[in-house]
């Protein structure tokens, strides 16, 4: 019998192997019955962490407020521990869909990402007891999950049977940045999984274009570049995609405009079909992931000092995904603020002193209330430079 519980950075998980693990949903507790006192002095003194919040963003508390805790506990045989119910053949993974999920950022980052690292070395015989359970989580995500898994999902907070398992995780093993995996602790790379991505969703692109120096010039009716303009409706929203699509058609893309919803399959092959992404910061950015290898992202940067969030929401993460990424930072004249605060105003001048007022301010003045209105000739620099890395 061997436990072993870690406490990481964005993580707390427990890998737990023996003869009998018991998930009781109605007291959340994970019981390990081991087959000795000495074995339950061992796994008590080498492990400290055994309270689990199966998320993987423990250091965000509000996150962590909509997510159910596991009491992972050895105990003796002969105490009273329930009776089996229903016992399975097959190892069981134990995770949660509460925290931030149905942001389809947090849905990659903090659950699919992690589950895929903790997952993938089972080979798909494995299952996942799922707390917080999420119906429609479970069916915009069904590709996956069914690729990572063999089974039916079980949804142990509506379970009266106790789950019987000779092997269970309880929690998801993740790497500390964003949208990443650690090679150095894992078996897999983000190579690994968009190649995974690809299967899942039958995605054919592989690479993105190579444009040779001969190509420039379309009349020779060479296949365009394909740009792919992420758009947003609600908040951070383009106010002139007409001029932004007139201006790349010019340089010579091909240019479609479409916004991310809760069609996975239609939007990863919009996706996977491009050269070049371009959108504002925001959660649609997410779906570089289904970018063909080489291909360019652009992530238009809000106004406002969210730089250092968005580069290390998409921009860090693009470097083990092999795609190239450019940034591009408005000024106040190219944002929806100037319409609501006077020039003069701390919005302006002193962005840190709004940041200084907590997440909840700063968000609600630099993302949830900015539109963007890119000065095209400005812009049409950025376009270039993608341009030339597809050359490349």
């Amino acid at each position: 019998m061997n436990l072993v519980c870690k406490s990481e950075k964005r993580s707390d998980y427990c890998e737990i192997n023996g003869e009998d693990v018991r998930i009781d949903a109605k007291s959340s507790t994970v019981f390990i019955v081991a087959s000795s006192q000495q074995s339950i002095r061992d796994l008590e003194d080498n492990n400290t962490s055994l309270l689990i919040g199966p998320y993987s963003r423990k250091e965000d508390q509000i996150a962590m407020k909509s997510v159910r805790k596991w009491l992972v506990k050895p105990v003796m045989e002969s105490n009273v521990t329930p009776p089996c119910s229903q016992t399975h053949s097959v190892p069981a993974i134990l995770f949660s869909l509460g925290g931030y999920s149905g942001n389809n950022y947090h849905d990659f980052t903090d659950i699919i990402i992690p589950l895929y690292s903790t997952a993938r070395i089972f080979n798909g015989e494995v299952k996942f007891v799922v707390t917080n359970s999420n119906p429609w989580w479970i069916n915009k995500f069904r590709n996956l999950v069914q690729k990572l898994s063999n089974y039916e999902v079980i949804d142990i907070d509506n379970e009266e049977n106790i789950h019987c398992f000779t092997s269970v995780v309880v929690g998801l093993k993740r790497a500390p940045q964003e949208l990443s995996i650690d090679p150095s602790k894992s078996s897999y790379s983000m190579k690994d999984f968009r190649q995974f991505l690809r299967s899942a969703y039958s995605l054919n692109k592989v690479r993105a274009i190579k444009i040779e120096d001969e190509d420039d010039d379309d009349d020779d009716g060479k296949t365009r570049p394909r740009l792919l303009i992420v758009a947003r409706n609600r908040t951070r929203a383009f106010r002139n995609t007409d001029e932004i699509v007139g201006m790349a058609r010019n340089l010579g893309y091909e240019v479609g405009v479409a916004e991310a919803d809760g069609n996975i399959q239609r939007f990863a092959e919009i996706v996977n079909s491009c050269d070049v992404m371009m959108g504002v910061h925001g959660a649609g950015l997410t779906n570089m992931v289904f970018l063909p290898e080489n291909a360019v992202l652009i992530q238009v940067i809000p106004f406002g000092g969210v730089e250092w969030p968005a580069r290390a929401a998409f921009g860090e993460p693009s470097k083990d995904m092999n795609i190239r990424y450019l940034d591009y930072k408005i000024k106040a004249e190219e944002s929806s603020l100037i319409e609501q605060y006077p020039a003069d105003h701390e919005v302006f001048k002193n962005p840190l002193s709004i940041s200084k007022q907590g997440w909840l301010t700063f968000k609600a003045v630099y993302l949830d209330k900015q539109d963007v209105n890119l000065d095209i000739n400005r812009f049409k620099i950025t376009l270039i430079k993608a341009l030339e890395l597809l050359h490349q």
